[in-house]
């Protein structure tokens, strides 16, 4: 498992996953600021939108255990592409969760045995199938 992502993909990805606790996304101020005060190093709003963008795709290590530690991630997140791939994956479900059906569904799910569980993923699978069917069909 391996996660090839940009890095400007993998900073994007944490602006629209980790959000305040109202569900809004930070400004790239917000996260500059805290990134400054983290390193104490010249670090603007601009150069974050310029990596989140892929306009610049060379910071410091600083800088990305800055942004690690204010999206709350492990800096391996930026540097290891294996922890990087787990950790997106975790971000993933994070971003699923907040849908209030999703979260439903897991929560019921909790109290099934490994075969219920079985039958729901296997039912899962192919509503999946159907539908990403009737999608490329329409397309």
């Amino acid at each position: 498992m391996t996660d090839s992502s940009t890095l400007a993909e993998k900073i994007d990805r944490l602006f629209d996953i980790v959000r305040r606790p109202n569900r809004e996304q930070y400004s790239h101020e917000e996260v500059a600021r805290a990134c400054r005060e983290a390193t104490g190093e010249t670090f603007s709003a601009t150069y974050l939108w310029q990596l989140r963008t892929g306009r610049r795709d060379n910071p410091t290590k600083r800088h990305l255990e800055a942004l690690a530690q204010f999206f709350q991630v492990p800096p391996a997140y930026f540097f290891d592409d294996q922890q990087g791939a787990r950790i997106a994956e975790e971000l993933a479900l994070l971003g699923a969760l907040r849908d209030a059906a999703v979260r439903e569904v897991a929560l019921r799910a909790v109290t099934l045995s490994p075969e219920g569980l079985g039958t729901i993923s296997d039912m899962i699978e192919a509503i999946g199938r159907r539908e990403a069917s009737r999608h490329s069909g329409a397309a």
